[in-house]
């Protein structure tokens, strides 16, 4: 069997996720935050990770670098809710494999893991992104340029704390 470790502060996701790739022929592992990821990582060893960005505050893209020390050929998709050019890009020059937006099927997801390359018959977008996305975009950029800190992101973007972290709340524009 193949050894897949799971890392999603959502507990719910992680256990119907875990219930879908099962049958493929995955023993899975399921963590909730960093520390025990890493835990579960070194007894373990999983062969794919399938890795949060979010994990209540604290950034996956940070567990990647560390994950990858403890197996060096894990294969590291990034899932996330709130998909950015800028953290994408990280990802995959921290170590991932790919990047998946959420919603995500077990059918994407078994997908990402056989990737071992680019696709670049992938069709370039001819429409350019709106302003709310590019803006939501930007925002995330200078959000993760100051370590996840809205006071300095706010002061950076020059706008008030409590504006920034309404349009955080929201979902992304797209």
């Amino acid at each position: 069997m193949k050894s897949l470790l799971v890392i999603d502060d959502d507990v719910t996701f992680c256990n119907v996720l875990a219930d879908v790739i099962r049958p493929h022929g995955f023993e899975v592992r399921v963590a909730h935050d960093g520390a025990s990821a890493l835990s579960f990582a070194d007894a373990f060893d999983p062969e794919y990770v399938l890795l949060d960005l979010n994990l209540s505050g604290e950034s996956g893209l940070g567990l990647i670098p560390r994950l990858l020390a403890i197996e060096p050929y894990a294969r590291i998709v990034v899932l996330t809710g709130y998909a950015t050019i800028a953290t994408a890009v990280e990802a995959i020059k921290l170590g991932a494999v790919h990047y998946l937006a959420k919603p995500v099927d077990a059918a994407a997801v078994m997908e990402a893991f056989e990737r071992t390359e680019g696709n670049p018959d992938v069709p370039i977008a001819v429409e350019t992104p709106s302003l709310p996305r590019l803006e939501w975009e930007h925002i995330h950029t200078v959000l993760k340029r100051n370590g996840g800190n809205v006071s300095a992101t706010a002061r950076e973007l020059g706008m008030h704390r409590r504006t920034l972290q309404r349009k955080l709340d929201k979902n992304p524009a797209f």
